[in-house]
């Protein structure tokens, strides 16, 4: 088993997943960096940011993170975090997507990775060591992805303006305002937009307002504070949209990680 412990050591190991499981305090940071493999990210509590190039992803916990091989990222800790980390050889699995996304953790993988971490990085490939890995190999290829993804466009002047949304996101800005903004009408500032960050404008403050929620959730702060903070009239609305994108209520998370982290963190890339 290896825990604790950095993947630098195991990276060579002739098997095509490794697991490694680690904990963290809340504010941990880990500069940017990549892996020669792929990696699954899991925790069962805290919130974890990634920020790569194209943009920044927030996983809550009991969610993952799928990093591609190559992807320069950094990562940091809001809240206590109980990490599990698949490593896998690029070959092993070639169905995943090459960029990062959050993803559902079934229970069944779940359980898998929980086994995992107890699991020699040499284990033998003809045991139930080995039939254990294959089968999370086979569960990898399931994930679902979550809307957590926040890409930062590449034209200057549009991400300084995502930017100032991050820092103080309000769900009533409209394409009209920013449109304004850019000097341009409001056909061509969707189009551009779409191509800028791959989603529309609605999906993409959507998604920024859960970026700037999660944290502030699992941190204590009440429902209803951090709706009326996003903008919305109720909390009603905001327990929607959240609900949309977990499948569970904003107090339903909020009660199932009660205590796994206190910062009240800027999700500012």
């Amino acid at each position: 088993m290896v825990r604790n412990s950095r993947i630098d050591p195991f990276i060579d190991v002739d098997r095509p997943l490794i697991a490694l499981g680690n904990e963290y305090g809340d504010g941990h940071r880990v500069e940017p960096h990549q892996h020669r493999r792929a990696q699954l990210l899991y925790g069962f509590s805290g919130v974890v940011v990634v920020t790569t190039p194209d943009g920044t992803l927030v996983m809550p916990p009991e969610r993952g993170m799928w990093i591609p091989p190559g992807v320069i990222h950094s990562v940091r800790m809001l809240g206590k975090v109980s990490m599990r980390s698949l490593y896998i050889e690029p070959e092993a699995i070639k169905t995943m997507p090459d960029h990062c996304q959050v993803v559902e953790i079934s229970p069944l993988l779940r359980t898998l990775i929980a086994e995992a971490v107890d699991i020699p990085v040499d284990y033998d490939v003809n045991d139930r060591a080995g039939a254990l890995m294959a089968l999370l190999l086979h569960e990898l290829a399931r994930l679902r992805p979550l809307p957590l993804s926040l890409p930062i466009p590449r034209n200057r002047t549009l991400a300084q303006k995502c930017q100032d949304f991050l820092r103080r996101p309000a769900t009533h800005d409209t394409i009209d305002l920013w449109a304004s903004h850019m000097r341009m009408s409001r056909r061509a500032f969707t189009r551009m937009f779409r191509l800028e960050t791959g989603l529309s404008f609605v999906k993409w403050r959507e998604q920024a307002c859960l970026h700037a929620a999660l944290p502030r959730l699992v941190a204590g702060v009440p429902v209803t504070t951090i709706a009326i903070d996003l903008g919305y009239k109720n909390p009603a609305a905001f327990t929607t949209m959240f609900k949309r994108a977990f499948g569970c209520s904003p107090r339903e998370m909020a009660r199932q990680h009660a205590g796994s982290g206190s910062a009240v963190a800027s999700l500012q890339p």
